[in-house]
C-alpha cells in the first residue's frame, strides 16, 4: 500500500496580549480542539495534488517548482517551497485537507494549516522532526512570504506548543514558551462570532506592522518591546498610540498570569476590557459588527470581553462567571493538546 500520514494542528485562541509577537513583546495564548488535519499519500512521480474537501477545491503542481499562486493554495505551495530550501525532499503526494477551526474567525486556521502541512510533508519525507520552534519560523515563512500577511510567530507556537489545561506564555524576544495553568474554577471562556469575516493579508494587518517599524526607526530603537509610554508620547499620531497600545498590552500579559495565579477572576475581566479598549482606540482594529458582538457577552455579564486575533472581524472573546448563561451561538473554548501525527 502506498505510504500516507495524517496530522492534526489546532487552532488557538489568545487570552491576551494581541499584536505583541512582531514587536518582540509577550502573549498568553492557547491551543483549542478544533483545527486541521492534513493527510498525504505518496505517489510516483513529482506531482503533488491537494483537496481543500471543505471548499471543495484543488491544486496541482511539480514539487520541484511551487509557482506561487493566491489564497489557500499559497499555504501548500509554499509548505513545499520552505521545506525543499531546507532540504527536505519532498515527494510526489495526494494531500486532503479537512478542518474544523472556523476560517476567518480569528482562530488560526491558517496556522494550523501550515503547521498541519507541514508535519505531514515531513513525516511522508522521512525526514528527521524539526525542532518545534524552527518549525514555527518556516511556518511563518509561509505565511509572509507565499501568502502575504505579515503575522508573527504567536498562532504558529501556539499550535506547536499547546498542552492540555495550560495558555502559553511567550515570550517573542528570547521564544521562551513557558506553560501557565488555566483553571478557571467554574468560569468559562467563549468566543462569539462577529459575523464578519477577515483576512490578515488584505485587512489593515500589514499596514499595523509597517506603522510598528516606523515608530522603531523615529525612536531608535531595535523593536518596540524597548519602548516607552514616555517615548510614545513623542511621537506623531497614530504612532504613539500603536507604541501605547504594545507597551501595555505586554504588561497586560504578566498581569493576567499574576490574576490566574491568585485566582482573581474579576482582574482579569477587567485586564480583556482594557485589552479590548487599547485595540479598539489605540491600535484600531474594531470594526462596528466586533463592538455589537462584544457589547452582547457584556449584556450576558461577561467579567470582560475583547476583539480577538488580528482584528477587523472574525470572533469576540469573553470571560463568563459561574452560572452566567452565554449569548446564542457563542462557543466554550477551553486549552487543548498542541499539533501532532495522528499515525502512519
Amino acid at each position: 500500500m502506498p505510504r500516507s500520514v495524517t496530522a492534526f494542528a489546532p487552532g488557538r485562541v489568545n487570552l491576551i496580549g494581541e499584536h505583541t509577537d512582531y514587536n518582540q513583546g509577550l502573549a498568553l495564548p492557547f491551543a483549542i480542539g478544533p483545527g486541521v488535519s492534513v493527510t498525504a499519500t505518496a505517489t510516483a512521480g513529482t506531482r503533488l495534488t491537494a483537496h481543500a474537501v471543505d471548499l471543495r477545491a484543488g491544486d496541482s503542481f511539480d514539487v520541484r517548482h511551487p509557482r506561487r499562486v493566491r489564497g489557500w493554495r499559497a499555504f501548500v505551495r509554499g509548505a513545499v517551497g520552505e521545506l525543499s530550501a531546507a532540504g527536505v525532499e519532498v515527494p510526489g503526494a495526494i494531500v486532503k485537507i479537512t478542518g474544523t477551526v472556523p476560517r476567518g474567525a480569528g482562530l488560526s486556521s491558517s496556522a494550523a494549516l501550515q503547521v498541519a502541512l507541514t508535519l505531514a510533508l515531513i513525516a511522508l519525507s522521512r525526514a528527521a522532526p524539526f525542532d518545534r520552534t524552527e518549525l514555527a519560523k518556516l511556518c511563518s515563512r509561509i505565511e509572509n512570504e507565499w501568502f502575504g500577511a505579515r503575522t508573527g510567530l504567536l498562532d504558529q507556537l501556539a499550535s506547536l506548543y499547546g498542552e492540555e489545561g495550560r495558555a502559553l506564555r511567550i515570550d517573542f524576544r528570547s521564544l521562551e514558551v513557558r506553560p501557565v495553568q488555566l483553571e478557571l474554577h467554574g468560569h468559562q471562556l467563549v468566543t462569539l462570532d462577529s459575523g464578519e469575516r477577515r483576512g490578515n493579508a488584505a485587512s489593515g494587518y500589514n499596514r499595523r506592522r509597517a506603522e510598528c517599524a516606523r515608530a522603531c526607526e523615529l525612536l531608535g530603537i531595535p523593536s518596540l518591546r524597548d519602548a516607552t509610554l514616555e517615548a510614545a508620547g513623542r511621537l506623531p499620531d497614530p504612532l504613539n498610540r500603536r507604541v501605547r497600545h504594545v507597551v501595555t498590552a505586554n504588561a497586560r500579559v504578566d498581569e493576567a498570569v499574576a490574576a490566574l495565579a491568585r485566582r482573581d477572576f474579576v482582574s482579569l475581566g477587567r485586564l480583556l476590557d482594557a485589552a479590548h479598549v487599547s485595540l479598539r482606540d489605540d491600535y484600531e482594529v474594531s470594526t462596528p459588527a466586533v463592538e455589537a458582538a462584544v457589547a452582547r457577552l457584556k449584556h450576558s455579564g461577561a467579567l470582560g470581553a475583547r476583539v480577538l486575533g488580528g482584528g477587523f472581524g472574525g470572533h469576540v472573546l469573553g470571560l463568563l462567571a459561574p452560572g452566567a448563561r452565554a449569548p446564542d451561538g457563542a462557543i466554550e473554548v477551553s486549552p487543548a493538546a498542541g499539533a501532532r501525527l495522528l499515525g502512519d
